[in-house]
């Protein structure tokens, strides 16, 4: 799977059964739509999302497209899956994922379908994060690794943000290491946009490349908080100047001006500073 296609500011949460609310999203600011058939959807109106959600699907769009099914315990996910992988589908969210098994699984039902799609799963419990590692390189088809933080902490038990450092750390650096991108988890406090704006920033310089959002208020702080400085822009390009300057020679090696020995993780990391840098800005859409 192409993870650089895939390197998104924001992901804006919209309940599956809400035709109204998801035109809004895709007309919106965020870079890419999760519409949910999980925890945004009571039990007698999860039918009714997932036909609202295929026909959603079934039309291609300008902006990338997730679905959040329900989760593999549930019974119904293949039916989610089976139901939504429209040509405008981008990507599956898999909620409380815990096993590779179950990546797997969902990888599966994907088989044979027309257009690729990225697979992302959701780390919400201990287990989760104990097996981040093997959940993220459990298929070839998954893109990105994504947090979904109420449930981890009640999983954890802890009540400040300082219990959750290690389980984000963990899920960042299984991502990097499978070369796949990790996105952080949604800001549940709508009316605090200073708090929403500081973790955001904080999530960035822990290895986020995304966040998730629960409110269109929210997507602006958002995009602004992953929009990369011009001084790292400049380093970013350098680096990939340097690097294809080695390509060209067959020396093999590169190094910047300054000293510094360029490898492919050097090189990943620029091109994701890079795609993040040319996202549209300035509240266009994405």
């Amino acid at each position: 799977m192409d993870t650089q296609a895939l390197v998104i500011r924001s992901y804006l949460y919209v309940p599956g059964y809400d035709e109204r609310r998801i035109a809004k999203a895709l007309d919106g600011e965020a870079d890419a739509v999760v519409i949910d058939l999980e925890d945004a959807v009571a039990p007698d109106r999860k039918q009714e999302a997932r036909r609202v959600t295929a026909e959603v699907v079934a039309r291609p769009s300008d902006k990338p497209v997730f679905v959040r099914i329900n989760s593999p315990s549930s019974g119904l996910a293949e039916d989610d899956v089976a139901a939504v992988t429209g040509p405008g589908l981008t990507g599956i969210r898999i909620p409380k994922t815990e096993s590779a098994a179950q990546v797997r699984q969902v990888a599966a039902w994907l088989e044979g379908r027309p257009q690729l799609v990225a697979i992302v799963p959701l780390i919400e419990s201990a287990l989760g994060v104990e097996r981040a590692w093997e959940i993220v390189a459990a298929s070839g088809e998954v893109a990105a690794v994504a947090m979904g933080e109420a449930d981890l902490r009640a999983d954890l038990g802890v009540s400040v943000d300082e219990g959750l450092a290690y389980a984000r750390s963990r899920c960042v650096n299984a991502a990097r290491a499978a070369g796949r991108i990790a996105v952080q988890s949604v800001y549940p406090e709508l009316r605090d946009t200073a708090g929403l704006r500081a973790s955001t920033q904080r999530g960035r310089q822990l290895g986020f490349t995304g966040r998730s959002a629960i409110h269109p208020a929210q997507v602006t702080v958002i995009n602004d908080s992953f929009v990369p400085s011009e001084e790292e822009r400049a380093r970013a390009e350098e680096v990939m100047a340097a690097y294809q300057s080695g390509l060209r020679d067959g020396s093999g090696t590169a190094v910047t001006s300054d000293g510094r020995f360029i490898d492919e993780a050097v090189v990943r990391s620029a091109r994701i500073v890079l795609s993040l840098a040319t996202r549209p800005h300035g509240g266009e859409t994405g």
